[in-house]
Parts: structure tokens; C-alpha cells; sequence
């Protein structure tokens, strides 16, 4: 049984990402799943200047440990203007700059989903490309386009046959590539 992080790139209470993100990971068996809310930690916006004279920030140093102690993570992020969010670039930003390589050795399965059509295709391309740079394996990776007509959040669920598939072979690869 491997230890999985799960988490979600926003800082919206009503984050869709975030909902998802608890939908995949209620759907992992055989492992063992944590969510972090990121919200619950403080992340000052990252300067040079500020490192220099403060140091890195407790919470930070706190997330590290807690990426540091899993063997996986499931992430979750979302898109603001067809780019990535900058709380969660902020993170990352802050996370490199205490080890470049912090998420050497996980795997991650990476998602997201927008209210339009390309289901945050630009931030899922962004952190595809710059999350092996910082030593992780993006081993899977899945989009939920148009969220509010394929998800049904009375019921927690996605509502559309096609993407449901897609997502199961999703989780069946990334449980697959656990074992390993």
C-alpha cells in the first residue's frame, strides 16, 4: 500500500477542481490518501528579497515534509485566464526554491477541469511540462472539460459515459504504475 497526497491548486472555497479532486480520490482503493488542504497553510507571494531576509516560510516547510513522506500525489489544479493559477505557481515557486528536485521519485497523477470546453487545458500543458523539471513522473493525467454539464455534484459524480471511462482507465494506469 503506497501513501498518495492528494491536493488541489486553488484557493477557492468553492473550488470545482477541488471537487474532482475528492470524487478521483474517493475512487482510489488500496491505498492510502490524504488530502491536503492548502488553504489551511500560509503562503506569502514568493520575492528574492523576501527569502533573503525571512528565510522560507514555516508552511511551507511544512508542505515539503508532507510531499517529502508520500509516494504519490494526485493533483489537482485549475486554470484562471487560460494560465495557471499563481496561489498554486506561488507554491511551487517557494517548494523549487528550497529543493529544486522536491517531488523527485513521486509519481503523480495530474488533472484538471474548467467550466469551459478545454477543461483547463493550458494549466494541465503548464504542469505536465514544469513538474518533471522539479523530478516528478507525471504518469497519468486526465481533463474534465465543461464541468457543470459532466459532473453532477448533488451525487458526486461525472455524468457523461465517455469521460467516466476515460477517467477509470486513467486511475487503473496510475494504480498500475504504483505497483511497480
Amino acid at each position: 500500500m503506497k501513501k498518495i497526497l492528494a491536493l488541489a491548486g486553488s484557493n477557492s472555497k468553492n473550488s470545482i477542481n477541488k471537487k474532482l479532486l475528492h470524487y478521483v480520490i474517493g475512487r482510489i482503493e488500496n491505498h492510502e490518501v490524504k488530502f491536503l488542504e492548502l488553504t489551511d497553510y500560509d503562503f506569502p507571494m514568493f520575492g528574492i528579497d523576501h527569502e533573503k531576509e525571512r528565510g522560507f516560510p514555516a508552511d511551507v516547510q511544512v508542505v515539503k515534509v508532507l510531499i517529502k513522506e508520500a509516494d504519490a500525489l494526485v493533483i489537482a489544479v485549475n486554470e484562471h485566464n487560460g494560465g495557471p493559477s499563481t496561489y498554486f505557481k506561488n507554491l511551487t515557486d517557494w517548494l523549487s526554491r528550497m529543493e529544486l528536485k522536491f517531488l523527485e521519485g513521486k509519481k503523480v497523477l495530474l488533472m484538471s477541469t474548467s467550466p469551459g470546453a478545454r477543461g483547463g487545458a493550458s494549466a494541465l500543458a503548464y504542469y505536465k511540462d514544469v513538474l518533471p523539471r522539479f523530478g516528478a513522473e507525471v504518469v497519468e493525467s486526465f481533463s474534465l472539460p465543461s464541468f457543470n454539464e459532466n459532473f453532477d455534484t448533488e451525487n458526486n459524480k461525472i455524468t457523461d459515459e465517455i469521460l467516466l471511462l476515460g477517467l477509470n482507465d486513467v486511475l487503473s494506469n496510475f494504480e498500475q504504475e504504483l505497483q511497480e
